[in-house]
């Protein structure tokens, strides 16, 4: 199992270069995870009721907006996020929900439709 997610990850990394330039996709890439990274410890910090789903979207949204990189960066990451989560028994409902607002964030749609009322003008 340990080999076969990095094989995943590679798979993927080749198929999302393709089409694209190794020397833009790759920095393009690292900037989005690190765009995922802040948004997640934004996330923790505010420590808000109801926030996760606009962290997740602002996360997705500012990585996708690096370029494709970013884009592929920001999927990887939320899939794998996901997927350990319903593997360790966390709602399938709250999972899918947050996929969604990973989505909406990724195709450039605003991450603040899912702004909860009250969260600090900080993030």
């Amino acid at each position: 199992m340990m080999k076969l997610l990095p094989g995943l990850m590679f798979c993927s990394l080749v198929l999302g270069v393709s089409s694209q330039s190794w020397l833009s996709f790759i920095p393009e890439a690292f900037q989005g995870a690190r765009d995922m990274w802040r948004a997640y410890k934004d996330m923790r910090e505010a420590n808000y009721i109801g926030a996760d789903k606009y962290f997740h979207a602002r996360g997705n949204y500012d990585a996708a907006r690096r370029g494709p990189g970013g884009a592929w960066a920001a999927k990887v990451i939320s899939n794998t996020r996901e997927n350990i989560q319903e593997l360790t028994g966390h709602g399938h409902e709250d999972s899918l929900a947050d996929q969604a607002a990973n989505e909406w964030g990724r195709s450039g749609k605003d991450p603040n439709h899912f702004r909860p009322e009250g969260l600090s003008e900080k993030y």
